[in-house]
């Protein structure tokens, strides 16, 4: 599996959530909604998920094994770092 693609859209509120990701893999499928979130111990990505009737979250699409989570997870954070180093869009209209 090749990630061939990693769009990064940064929040502009302050808050826990730093940005919204989508990721193509092989030209041919797309996972949109994975965030990037500031925890306790730094950056992570969480996976797009649902609110189930209990009120607890489920993922819609996760990696099945850690090995490719941590592959995705270091690709995401790779471009969400080099996503901070370009301006704003909104600095640009100005």
């Amino acid at each position: 599996m090749n990630i061939t693609d990693v769009r990064v859209r940064k929040m502009t509120k302050e808050g826990k959530m730093k940005a919204v990701v989508s990721i193509t893999i092989d030209d041919e499928f797309v996972v949109h909604d994975i965030k990037v979130v500031e925890g306790e111990k730094g950056l992570f990505i969480a996976m797009p998920s649902r609110k189930a009737a209990d009120g607890e979250y489920r993922d819609i699409a996760h990696p099945i094994n850690s090995g490719t989570r941590n592959s995705i997870q270091s690709l995401v954070l790779e471009a969400y770092e080099k996503a901070l180093l370009e301006p704003d869009d909104s600095a640009l209209a100005e």
